[in-house]
C-alpha cells in the first residue's frame, strides 16, 4: 500500500507542498534560488512556518526578484524588520540581500545560477530509494560542497544541513521514500542533464 513521506502529516498545506513541490526537479534559477532563501530563513524553525508565511515573504521581497532586491539597502532592512509576517531576524534579511548580489553575479556566468546548484548532481537528480523506516540523511559530502561552494559565493545560511534539504525540496536529490504516493513519478521526472 503507498502512502505519503510521514513528515509531512495530514496539514492540508503541507500534504499539498509533498504532493506537488518537495523533489519535483527545479531548473529555474530564480525559482532554485527563492528556495535557498527560504531555507536560510527556515534555520532553526520548522518548514511548515516558512511555508505558511511564503506568501508574505514573496511580498515583502518584492516576489523575490533578485534585480530589486540586490538594490536594497538599510532602509528595506529596516522596514522588513517591522513586518510581521516574516521571520524578523536581522542577518538572515541582510544575508538575503548580499545573496540577490551574488546570484546575480553567477546568472551572469555560463550555465546560469542553476547550472551552478546542478553541477554538483552532474544534472541529473540523486535517486535515495529510501525504504520505509531508513533514517534520511541530515547531510551529505555533496551537501556540504555546496554549502561550501556557496559561501565562496558570498551566501550565507546555507550550511549543509540548510543545502540538503534544499536538494531535496528542488528535487536535486528523489528522498520520498519507495513507498511513497509521489516517488515514482518524481524520479521519473530527471533533471537538466545538459551542464
Amino acid at each position: 500500500m503507498q502512502t505519503r513521506c510521514a513528515w509531512c502529516g495530514t496539514d492540508p498545506l503541507y500534504v499539498r507542498y509533498h504532493d506537488e513541490e518537495w523533489g519535483i526537479p527545479e531548473t529555474d534559477g530564480r525559482t532554485l534560488w527563492e528556495l535557498l532563501m527560504l531555507e536560510g530563513f527556515q534555520a532553526g524553525l520548522s518548514w511548515i512556518t516558512i511555508l505558511r508565511r511564503r506568501e508574505s515573504f514573496r511580498e515583502a521581497f518584492a516576489g523575490f526578484d533578485p534585480q530589486i532586491i540586490a538594490t536594497w539597502g538599510e532602509a528595506e532592512v529596516a522596514v522588513l524588520l517591522q513586518n510581521p509576517g516574516i521571520i524578523r531576524h536581522r542577518g538572515k534579511i541582510e544575508a538575503t540581500i548580499q545573496a540577490a548580489r551574488s546570484f546575480l553575479r553567477l546568472e551572469a556566468e555560463p550555465g546560469g545560477f542553476s547550472g551552478f546548484i546542478w553541477r554538483f548532481t552532474n544534472g541529473a537528480p540523486l535517486q535515495n530509494a529510501l525504504q520505509p523506516g531508513a533514517p534520511i540523511p541530515a547531510q551529505t559530502d555533496i551537501s556540504l560542497a555546496l554549502s561550501k561552494a556557496l559561501k565562496r559565493e558570498g551566501f550565507k545560511f546555507c550550511g549543509p544541513t540548510i543545502t540538503y534539504a534544499f536538494m531535496q525540496a528542488a528535487g536535486l536529490v528523489n528522498d520520498h521514500l519507495t513507498s511513497c504516493l509521489v516517488h515514482d513519478r518524481v524520479a521519473a521526472l530527471g533533471g537538466p542533464q545538459n551542464l
